[in-house]
C-alpha cells in the first residue's frame, strides 16, 4: 500500500473519501449529559458540509460511530467521512489509530482503493505521533485473513493519504511517515505468518520465511534443525517435537549496527509452536483448529525483527524462534517424563500440553549464551492468563522493575494494553518436583504464574520480561478497526521498547 502525505486544505483534496475526526466536547459527567459533537477541523467549507448532520444531532462522536456524506458541497473529495473519536479531553494517539483502521475498513466494503485522513486540529496529539497513528493503523485495517477462499475480492487499499496542515514542519512528518510504514508493515507480517494454517505454516516454513524475510531487509539469519539442538542439548525443545513427522526450527535472527556498544544486548525469544494437538495430553477437538496460531509469539518477534531493522535502533538485537509442532504419536513424549534442558534443569513432565514453556525454557538458555543482557519472550502460553485478563490485556511478568517502568513507556506509546502479574517465591513451590528439579505444570490454580515462574529459571541474572499473550493474539469477532484474526500484539511494544535505548 502507498503512503503519502498532502499539504492542501482538508476541502481541496481530491479523494474517493477523505476522513475527518469529530470529537465530544460535553464534559458534563451525567448520565443524561447530551454530547456535544464537534469536527477536529477548522477548513471552512468542511464545516459548512457537515453542518447539516451535526445541526441533526445524528453525529454524536461516540468512538469510531461513522457518519458518510456522499458528494459534500464545497469539497473536492467525493465522500466525507466522520468519524468519532470519543470525548475530546481524552483523545490519545491510540484512538486516531483506531480510527485510522476504521476509515481503511470502512473505505474496503464500499470497495474503494483509496482512503485519506486528516490530521485532526485542536487536540493534544502532535503532528507527528498523529501521521504515526494514521499509518499505522490503516495498515491494520487494511488486513483480511480469508486468504484461501475462492471467491475473495480484492479489497486491499492501494493509497492512503494523510492530510497536514500547509504550515507543517514537513521533515518531521516525512520520518513519522516511513516509522510508521514499518511498524504497520511488520505488525500486518507477524498477522500474516500466525495467520496461515498449519500445512502451510510448518516449522521448516516458518524458518524458511524468516530468512526470506531477513534476506530483504539485511539481518543475518541463521536456521537450525534436530542436530543443532542436540549439540546444544537443548532436551526441553526437543522433547516437544520428538512427536511430529514434522522437523523443529531453531531460528536465530540478529540486528547488529556498526558501533553498537556491547550492553546492551537484547533478547528477543518466541514460542513457535505452528500447531498445538497437546501431545499424549491431546485437547478436546472442540476449537483445535485455533492451535495453528499457538506461534503467535515466535510469529511477533519475527515482525519485530523487521521493523527493527527499517527504525535502526543503535542497539545490538537477537531474535529467537522455537518452533515445533506438538502432535500425538509412539515417538511423543508421556506424563511422567524426565526432560533436560539447556542448562541442565531436569523437568518432570507432568502435561505434555505445557510444551510451550519447555521450548522457550532453551530459547532463553540459548539466548544468554549468545550475549543477551536483556531479554523479552512472547508466547501464547496459558489458558490461565485469559481467565485470569480476558481478551483485554496481556499478561507480562518480570524480575526487573526498572525493565518494566521502561517496557510499560513503550507500551503506552504503542498502544497496546499488557498488566503485570505477581512472580511471589511461594509460587516456585507449587512447581517443585520429587524426582527431577521442577515440574512443568503447576496445576490450575495460578497457572499463567507458575509457568512464569517455571520460565525464571532460565533467565538465571538477566533482566526479563514475559508476555503471555494468549487471551490477545487472535481477534475473536470483527471490530471495525481491526478484522476477525490474528492481531499482532506487542509487536509495536517490542519495537518500542528496543528503539527506546538509543
Amino acid at each position: 500500500m502507498k503512503t503519502k502525505l498532502s499539504y492542501s486544505s482538508v476541502a481541496e483534496t481530491s479523494a474517493e473519501c477523505i476522513a475527518v475526526v469529530a470529537l465530544d466536547h460535553n464534559t458534563d459527567k451525567g448520565k443524561d449529559a447530551k454530547p456535544q459533537a464537534k469536527l477536529a477541523c477548522t477548513d471552512k467549507a468542511v464545516l459548512g458540509a457537515a453542518d447539516g448532520v451535526l445541526l441533526s444531532g445524528d453525529v454524536t462522536a461516540k468512538p469510531l460511530e461513522t457518519t458518510l456524506i456522499h458528494a459534500p458541497q464545497g469539497m473536492k473529495a467525493k465522500r466525507l467521512l466522520i468519524i468519532g473519536g470519543g470525548k475530546a479531553a481524552k483523545f490519545s494517539a491510540d484512538d486516531l489509530r483506531k480510527i485510522a483502521g476504521t476509515a481503511a475498513r470502512f473505505a474496503k466494503g464500499k470497495n474503494l482503493k483509496s482512503v485519506a485522513i486528516a490530521i485532526p486540529d485542536g487536540t493534544s496529539v502532535s503532528a507527528d505521533a498523529a501521521v504515526r497513528a494514521i499509518v499505522e493503523g490503516t495498515f491494520v485495517g487494511d488486513f483480511d485473513p480469508n486468504y484461501y477462499a475462492s471467491d475473495r475480492k480484492d479489497q486491499r487499499l492501494h493509497e492512503v493519504e494523510v492530510v497536514a496542515p500547509a504550515s507543517a514542519d514537513k521533515k518531521p512528518l516525512e520520518a513519522a511517515l516511513e516509522i510508521g510504514r514499518a511498524f504497520g508493515e511488520a505488525q500486518n507480517f507477524t498477522r500474516d505468518l500466525v495467520n496461515e494454517p498449519s500445512n502451510k505454516m510448518t516449522p521448516t516454513i516458518m524458518g524458511q520465511r524468516a530468512k526470506k524475510m531477513c534476506e530483504e531487509v539485511g539481518l543475518k539469519c541463521e536456521v537450525y534443525g534436530a542436530e543443532k539442538l542436540h549439540e546444544l542439548k537443548m532436551g526441553s525443545f526437543w522433547s516437544v517435537s520428538q512427536g511430529s513427522a514434522e522437523p523443529p526450527a531453531l531460528i536465530v535472527m540478529t540486528y547488529e549496527p556498526k558501533g553498537a556498544p556491547s550492553s546492551p544486548v537484547i533478547g528477543l525469544v518466541g514460542k513457535g509452536i505452528t500447531f498445538d494437538t497437546g501431545g499424549i495430553s491431546i485437547k478436546p477437538a472442540d476449537g483445535m483448529e485455533k492451535m495453528k496460531y499457538d506461534m503467535a509469539g515466535g510469529a511477533t518477534m519475527i515482525g519485530a525483527m523487521r521493523a527493527i531493522a527499517a527504525v535502526k535502533p543503535k542497539v545490538k538485537v537477537i531474535g529467537i524462534v522455537c518452533a515445533a509442532e506438538n502432535m500425538p504419536s509412539g515417538t511423543a513424549q508421556k506424563p511422567g517424563d524426565v526432560q533436560f534442558a539447556m542448562n541442565g534443569t531436569a523437568i518432570e513432565i507432568i502435561n505434555t500440553d505445557a510444551e510451550g514453556r519447555l521450548v522457550l525454557a532453551d530459547g532463553l538458555c540459548y539466548a544468554r549464551q549468545l550475549g543477551c543482557t536483556h531479554l523479552i519472550d512472547a508466547a501464547t502460553l496459558t489458558g490461565a492468563c485469559v481467565v485470569a485478563l480476558g481478551m483485554v490485556h496481556a499478561g507480562l511478568f518480570s524480575n526487573d522493575d526498572e525493565m518494566v517502568t521502561r517496557f510499560q513507556a513503550a507500551q503506552k506509546r504503542a498502544g497496546e494494553r499488557f498488566w503485570r502479574l505477581p512472580l511471589d517465591e511461594e509460587y516456585r513451590d507449587m512447581i517443585k518436583s520429587n524426582i527431577a528439579d521442577i515440574m512443568n505444570s503447576g496445576g490450575r490454580y495460578g497457572g499463567a504464574i507458575t509457568a512464569a515462574k517455571f520460565l525464571e529459571e532460565f533467565v538465571a541474572d538477566k533482566s526479563w520480561i514475559h508476555l503471555d499473550i494468549a487471551g490477545v493474539a487472535w481477534m475473536e469477532e470483527n471490530k471495525p478497526w481491526i478484522a476477525k484474526g490474528p492481531s499482532g500484539i506487542a509487536v509495536r511494544t517490542i519495537i518500542e521498547f528496543v528503539e527506546s535505548f538509543n
